[in-house]
């Protein structure tokens, strides 16, 4: 297991799941509330959940080949 690879694919999901549910949440808001809001609680709990969950399944997957 690298270690090294671990963390950047982290990040990267991290990262891209962020940005995706920021933008998710505050077109949400603009378009049922009216209001430009961004829900950064729901936005960095589903980047850490993802983060976490998607390279662990890749590493899980490369093994079994």
């Amino acid at each position: 297991m690298n270690i090294k690879k671990l963390l950047v694919d982290f990040v990267s999901v991290f990262a891209v799941t962020l940005i995706v549910s920021a933008i998710v949440t505050l077109l949400w808001d603009l378009i049922v509330h009216g209001t430009s809001a961004i829900d950064w609680e729901t936005s960095v709990r589903f980047a850490v959940l993802f983060g976490i969950i998607l390279p662990w399944m890749e590493t899980r997957r490369s093994k079994e080949k």
